[in-house]
């Protein structure tokens, strides 16, 4: 679920260090308002002892998971969680075979996957990934003042106060964690196991399968979650391409795996269980995909999209990771790009340049508050909102504003199910609270 991150996770995340119960993030915690959505982070905090899933493969649970495939000439890890949970997941497996570490695959390159390579590595472990992974890891590098500030934001860590403010940006500077990469397809024996990897590019151009065919288990990493998938994932992304994870989850279902372990959540056992969920995924992603680029081609704008498209009934799931509103402008503008043919958006005054002017036309920041009671008492949070901006912008430390919108983030926290949006709307909370002093 991070993403992307996470999320997909830059290494502000090595930062958490308290522990919680797995259960502690769930659904209904959220939708309460019970739970804070940092404590996904810690799930299998409580794990005692590494789950065996079949005769040669071992999984220990995270809100990025780790697994070991034990063979007779070496071990080989697949993926080594978020760093505050690499000691953890290194010990339960380590307690099944402390046997010499072999190689380490990455299924691809944010941090809650690639956090323990350096608890793991041996001096002759080979680290793999997929060739994507050298630009990818740049990117992250590259952007890692912003990414630092999204994922505290989504995370629920506060902001250090003397956050990097260097001049100069150093593009190609990353930290190479793989020595050996591949593009479409590796495959190689390793005592009596053998391993294929497959390039099955989704939530990062990177992403890759391992599958081990003698005993029909896929290592899917971020290709699968039980919830709809970030295809817009709200810390910031590149565009992650819809027919991407289509592709990919054809290429999956054509190995007819029996176990299918992803990189968040519980493995998927049987054929037909893996089918049904993986087409599922797949019908669900196509379909919102398709009726975007529709809605496009026929020249709607991106708001009514995100408005007009749903999941028809065969096709629902849940939303508590992705939200269809976010994918559908990701597709859009992921295809389109920033620019919607309104001539004034070519220039640099944001909308909001124009709100004083606006407020002093409605009579000043006490009318516009009072037609933001209006809209809320009409339960239009959002359009709630919106009027507060505009009152806070001519009059950003008036107290009735600023108490009425953090009314409205906490009414919207409370009836939030989805992690992404309850993060943010947290971080929403919580600035307002430091406006007014709290």
């Amino acid at each position: 679920m991070l993403k992307h991150n996470t999320c997909h996770l830059a290494a502000v995340l090595v930062l958490v260090t308290g522990l919680a119960s797995a259960d502690t993030y769930t659904p209904e915690a959220l939708s309460s308002g019970r739970a804070d959505p940092s404590l996904h982070l810690q799930q299998g905090s409580t794990q005692t002892e590494a789950q065996r899933i079949n005769e040669v493969s071992y999984m220990a649970t995270g809100f990025g998971n780790s697994f070991m495939v034990v063979t007779g000439a070496g071990n080989v890890v697949i993926d080594t969680s978020l760093r505050s949970m690499a000691r953890h997941h290194r010990q339960l497996l380590g307690a099944v075979d402390d046997g010499p570490i072999h190689s380490i695959i990455l299924t691809h390159g944010h941090g809650d996957h690639t956090g323990g390579v350096d608890l793991w590595k041996q001096p002759d472990t080979r680290v793999i990934g997929q060739r994507n992974m050298v630009e990818f890891l740049h990117y992250q590098q590259r952007l890692e003042g912003i990414f630092n500030q999204r994922n505290r934001a989504q995370f629920g860590f506060a902001l250090d106060a003397g956050q990097s403010q260097a001049a100069t940006v150093q593009n190609f500077a990353a930290p190479m964690l793989p020595d050996t990469l591949f593009d479409d397809h590796m495959a190689f024996t390793l005592g009596d196991v053998e391993f294929e990897l497959i390039h099955t590019p989704s939530e990062t151009d990177d992403a890759l399968t391992v599958w081990l065919p003698q005993y029909k288990t896929a290592f899917v990493g971020d290709l699968y979650y039980a919830a709809f998938p970030n295809i817009y994932t709200l810390r910031g992304t590149k565009p992650r391409w819809a027919l991407d994870y289509v592709a990919s989850i054809d290429r999956v279902l054509a190995l007819e795996p029996e176990i299918l372990l992803p990189g968040h959540g519980a493995p998927i056992r049987g054929k037909e269980a893996i089918r049904s969920a993986l087409t599922h995924y797949r019908d669900a992603i196509q379909y919102v995909h398709d009726q975007t680029v529709i809605g496009m081609n026929q020249g709607k704008d991106v708001y009514t999209l995100m408005r007009e498209i749903k999941l028809p009934e065969s096709l629902q799931m849940s939303e508590a990771y992705g939200r269809i509103a976010w994918s559908v402008r990701g597709i859009y503008e992921g295809y389109m790009g920033w620019f919607d043919g309104n001539p004034v958006n070519m220039y640099d005054l944001p909308p909001e340049g124009i709100y004083p002017d606006l407020v002093a036309l409605a009579g000043g920041s006490q009318a516009v508050i009072g037609q933001a009671r209006v809209a809320l008492e009409q339960n239009d949070e959002v359009k709630a909102l919106r009027l507060l901006d505009a009152a806070l912008s001519a009059a950003p430390d008036d107290r009735e504003a600023l108490n009425l919108k953090l009314q409205i983030l906490v009414q919207l926290r409370r009836q939030s199910s989805n992690l992404n949006e309850s993060g943010w709307l947290n971080y929403g909370i919580n600035s307002t609270r430091q406006q007014l002093g709290d």
